[in-house]
């Protein structure tokens, strides 16, 4: 077993019956300063080492951008006191400190450890836990080896909590398809309801697997979720992200932090398919270039403030309720048939169903762009995509999750099926020729799409898979069918027969 599954495994017991949305931020508290003293006495016992600097000078820390971390709040000194009676108040306090001392996490961590209701014995046996379980010694891949307990420990917690886990968290699998399809590697990066920062940690990812810079990228993101929005900041910062991450109460489609950015890459799973959105009071905003959403569902007002925020040449990629793609209501059925033939559409993905943690409703990838005449991934110039649409049917791709009978999740090879058919189909010289498959993938032209009613369902367009060939003729397998079908039916006559005669004997 990882240390990952090993380390909350055991955090998780200690819960006990303590609600999964109030514990994890008391673990995932404690995980992120167990991270920041890691990163600081790094440091410190560097300077300790060097003639003529000083370990205590804050200064020296934030040229390196790393945390200064006060005396109180050291993982050493709050370990030290693990078994204090008051050792709750110890941790808020330490969280203060920290987030006095960086201006960059003001707000950001959690100060809930010193309430009546907090067991000292479980704050005690998870400092214990922390320590003697995460060995550090300071190099790049313990923060690596944080970072992905951190992110495990995200997932977990989303998954127990079911529906409302599903509020902060998108699946890794969805995520990486996402990241895989659209590319991000050099430019402006923005999520208009960035959760717990998940989009952000794996661009970064993607950008590393691809011999890429970091620094390459710059970060904007947006949350509703006050206490969400501090689980991001922790999450990206202890990658070593650095953004633009905001807040505000009212949500991105009535309050826009970014009314005049653009984006080279924008990845989002907003909430499917709200209500009360505040629609009446926008009736005239700017972003409905493709028609005024219904007031009664915001799915539509999501996909046309990303593409409205697409740079010249800019990607978006969204995750959907499947409705989006036939509902007719409100008016919905003119904004899609207006989005297609104004080529804001690139792709369309239908995903298997039970991906999402806590809802059943089957969900969706748009594939947005802003112009589909011209792009460029990876360095390589796309071809002139106008009038074409690509949809990919993976409905029938994913698997359970190990020991979940309820949760899938797509493989990479999947993922890389998926990636590697829109990648092709938009002329990445790297990718291959495309070829529409039967069953799974088809390049659709506007005259196709308008027979359909402008209906966006890739069920719809790329027909059935081809029937696997078992090697056993038609005429004899026929024959073999029609002789089991008999056998049925007499064995239903007789059934029959005998429950009449039964029944008879009781009268």
């Amino acid at each position: 077993m990882s240390i990952e599954k090993t380390l909350f495994a055991a955090a998780d017991k200690m819960r006990g019956s303590m609600d999964a949305g109030e514990y994890k931020h008391i673990a995932l508290g404690l995980l992120f300063l167990r991270y920041v003293s890691v990163t600081f006495n790094r440091l410190h016992d560097k300077l300790s080492a060097e003639d003529y600097s000083d370990p205590e000078d804050r200064d020296e820390y934030l040229a390196e951008n790393i945390f200064w971390v006060p005396e109180e709040a050291r993982w050493q000194t709050i370990a030290r006191q693990s078994k204090d009676p008051r050792i709750g108040i110890l941790i808020d306090d330490a969280m203060r400190a920290i987030e006095k001392e960086n201006e960059s996490l003001k707000g950001a961590l959690p100060k809930v450890y010193g309430k009546e209701s907090i067991d000292r014995a479980m704050l005690s046996g998870l400092i214990d836990l922390f320590t003697n379980d995460i060995k550090l010694e300071g190099s790049r891949a313990d923060f690596d080896l944080i970072g992905r307990i951190y992110e495990y420990c995200i997932g977990e917690f989303a998954s127990s909590e079911g529906k409302r886990g599903g509020e902060f968290y998108t699946p890794k699998s969805v995520v990486d398809t996402l990241i895989e399809m659209i590319e991000p590697t050099k430019g402006r990066v923005y999520d208009p309801c960035c959760g717990t920062g998940g989009f952000f940690v794996q661009s970064e990812k993607f950008i590393d697997a691809h011999s890429g810079k970091s620094d390459d990228i710059a970060i904007y993101g947006q949350e509703r979720n006050h206490t969400t929005f501090g689980l991001a900041r922790m999450n990206l910062a202890i990658r070593g992200i650095f953004g633009d991450i905001r807040w505000n109460s009212e949500g991105t489609l009535v309050k826009d932090a970014f009314p005049d950015e653009r984006f080279d890459y924008i990845l989002a799973n907003p909430p499917f398919n709200i209500s009360d959105w505040s629609g009446e009071l926008l009736r005239e905003d700017r972003r409905w270039r493709y028609g005024a959403p219904p007031v009664g569902n915001a799915n539509f007002a999501w996909i046309q403030h990303i593409h409205a925020h697409l740079s010249a040449s800019g990607i978006g990629g969204v995750v959907m309720a499947n409705g989006s793609m036939s509902s007719m209501s409100g008016g919905e059925g003119e904004i899609r048939r207006a989005l297609v033939e104004g080529d804001a559409i690139d792709a369309m993905v239908a995903l298997p169903g039970q991906l999402f943690y806590g809802t059943q409703i089957p969900a969706c990838l748009w594939i947005l762009a802003k112009d589909k005449s011209n792009g460029i991934a990876r360095d390589a110039k796309l071809r002139d995509r106008r009038g074409e649409v690509l949809f990919i049917d993976a409905r029938k791709m994913g698997a359970l999750v190990p020991g979940s009978r309820k949760q899938k999740e797509l493989s990479e090879t999947e993922v890389l099926k998926i990636a590697t058919a829109y990648h092709a189909w938009r002329g990445e010289p790297d990718a291959g020729a495309y070829e529409d498959e039967a069953g799974f993938c088809k390049s659709a032209k506007l005259d196709e799409i308008a027979k359909h009613n402008f209906v966006l369902t890739p069920g719809r367009y790329v027909g059935a898979g081809a029937v696997e060939d078992d090697g056993e003729p038609f005429e004899e397998k026929f024959d073999r069918l029609m002789g089991t079908l008999r056998e049925q039916f007499a064995e239903g006559r007789r059934l029959e027969t005998e429950i009449e005669d039964r029944l008879g004997a009781l009268g």
